[in-house]
C-alpha cells in the first residue's frame, strides 16, 4: 500500500464528469478517479473549509463513528475491476467496511485518516505527469483555489 494525498476535485470537460485527483505521497504517480457530483461537492466543501448549516452524509458518518468511539484509522483503495475502483474503510481495531472510494475520501478528509492505495491499482491506473506538465498541475491547483462547491451541483 502506498499513501496518497488529495490534490482536489474538478469537472472534466466536455462530459461534465467530476474527478478527484490523488497523488502518491512518496512518489510521482497521480491517481484520477471519476466520481459523482455529490461526492465531489463533499470533498470540495471539506478542502475549502465550508461548513454547511446541517451535516452532510459524510459529516453524519464522522459523527456516528465518533459517538461509537470507532475511529476511522485509514482508507484503502484496494482494487480496480472493470474500470471500477473499490475501497475499504478501516475502522477501530481492524474492522473493514467496503465503500466507494469517493465516499471514503470524503470521510477520510473529515477525520484526518490516511488514504492508501494498493500498488497493483497504482500500477494499472496511476499516471506520471512529466516535469513539463507540472505547470498543468499548478493550473489545476489554482483552479481548485477558485472553484466553489456549488460548481459541482447537477
Amino acid at each position: 500500500m502506498r499513501e496518497l494525498s488529495v490534490v482536489g476535485v474538478r469537472v472534466e470537460l466536455p462530459s461534465n464528469q467530476p474527478i478527484v485527483l490523488l497523488r502518491e505521497v512518496d512518489g510521482d504517480r497521480y491517481l484520477p478517479i471519476w466520481i459523482g457530483a455529490v461526492e465531489a461537492t463533499a470533498i470540495a466543501y471539506e478542502q475549502q473549509g465550508v461548513k454547511p448549516a446541517r451535516p452532510l452524509t459524510h459529516d453524519l458518518l464522522r459523527d456516528i463513528l465518533a459517538a461509537l468511539e470507532a475511529p476511522l484509522t485509514a482508507v484503502e483503495i484496494t482494487e480496480l475491476k472493470d474500470n471500477v475502483f473499490y475501497a475499504d474503510l478501516l475502522i477501530g481495531d481492524g474492522v473493514r467496511v467496503s465503500a466507494r472510494p469517493s465516499d471514503s475520501i470524503a470521510l477520510a478528509l473529515r477525520v484526518g485518516a490516511p488514504i492508501r492505495c494498493a500498488d497493483e491499482v497504482l500500477t494499472e491506473a496511476g499516471i506520471v505527469i512529466p516535469d513539463e506538465q507540472e505547470d498543468e498541475v499548478e493550473k489545476f491547483r489554482e483552479f481548485l483555489d477558485q472553484v466553489r462547491p456549488e460548481d459541482f451541483a447537477g
